[in-house]
């Protein structure tokens, strides 16, 4: 199934049914009387986060959605039947906005949220409701409502627990392969990932969260550069993030300082979030050259980076266990049990 992550859509509820003139014509009934029923209320248009979705790629295929009308009101008081919902089922973490993509109408974190969209319209009166004592044979009924239409836009953010964040090719689609269960593409050029990718680290029955993994940013992203504001808006709800910086490139220093610049210009409270960094493709050098690219980034960062490799898996069980330690998981990690990728 491919990702996708905004879609837009046109939406409509239903109109409200007309209301009926009708007049009670019976044999033997001495006094008739008007008897026209009310129309039925147009259907309204839902959206609703569901379980088992984790794109918008069905609205890629499908972007008008329109509820069903109210049925007409008809003689003998009977009302018009209530036209049919419609209901858009999205993935957990889908935001709503405004046709101007600022206005933000909903934001669905929780299986089972429901939020009203479009209100369907009104059924029009029968011509019974207008009976009056000075109106005893009312020949007038009223239209239906119209419905509500508008274009809205859909955007996903992943919910993940922590995510992974670096420049392209640091080694961020290894690093998910060797801490989960997950597949993603791995190839040894930049911008392998186009797609933000998502596993669970089981680390003991009660110690499991949620690793996303990030597409690289690049300079500028904060302003659109690549798919920059795309990428960075699933950062937004991930609760610690593990920056995976290439020992193997020149200036270790500016590439985590080029990461944190975009991360504050996007959104200042991002760069509160608690961060976890690492040199990562500690493989690819000697002990030597590892400990002079970690002396190299003490330039930007002064705390102690972790070292790792994605591919013989040296480090990959600490960063994880300093992730859980963040989101509040440590004590529920087996002593006993040593941890391997499911």
């Amino acid at each position: 199934m491919k990702f996708l992550d905004t879609a837009k859509v046109y939406i409509r509820s239903g109109d409200g049914g007309a209301g009926c003139v009708s007049f009670r014509r019976e044999k033997f009934i001495e006094y008739g009387g008007p008897d026209g029923g009310d129309g039925g209320r147009g259907g309204d248009v839902w959206i609703e986060a569901v379980e088992g979705l984790n794109t918008l790629i069905d609205f890629r295929y499908q972007q008008h959605f329109k509820a069903k009308k109210g049925g007409h009101g008809m003689g003998k008081q009977r009302t018009g039947a209530r036209g049919d919902d419609v209901i858009l089922k999205v993935p957990a973490g889908t935001q709503v906005y405004e046709e101007d993509q600022e206005t933000l109408i909903a934001d669905l974190t929780e299986i089972g949220q429901r939020v009203l969209l479009a209100e369907g319209g009104n059924g029009g009166w029968g011509n019974l409701r207008f009976k009056t004592s000075t109106n005893q044979a009312p020949s007038r009924s009223n239209p239906g409502a119209p419905g509500e239409e508008r274009w809205l836009w859909l955007r996903l953010k992943l919910i993940a627990d922590a995510g992974l964040i670096g420049l392209p090719n640091a080694g961020k689609s290894t690093f998910l392969a060797a801490a989960t269960a997950a597949h993603p593409k791995i190839a040894d050029y930049p911008f392998t990932t186009l797609h933000p990718g998502l596993g669970v680290v089981d680390l003991g029955a009660s110690a499991r969260f949620v690793l996303a993994d990030i597409p690289g940013l690049i300079e500028g992203a904060a302003e659109g550069a690549g798919l920059g504001h795309r990428f960075l808006g699933h950062v937004e709800r991930c609760k610690v993030l593990l920056h995976l910086i290439d020992c193997t490139q020149d200036d270790p220093a500016k590439a985590y300082r080029t990461i944190r610049k975009e991360l504050k210009a996007y959104d200042p409270e991002l760069a509160t979030r608690p961060e976890i960094v690492a040199l990562n493709k500690i493989d690819a050098l000697t002990p030597e050259l590892v400990a002079e690219q970690a002396k190299l980034l003490k330039k930007a960062y002064k705390g102690k980076p972790i070292l790792l490799s994605g591919v013989s898996g040296e480090g990959v069980r600490e960063a994880l266990f300093a992730i859980a330690r963040h989101l509040g998981l440590e004590n529920e990690i087996p002593s006993d049990t040593p941890w391997t990728p499911e």
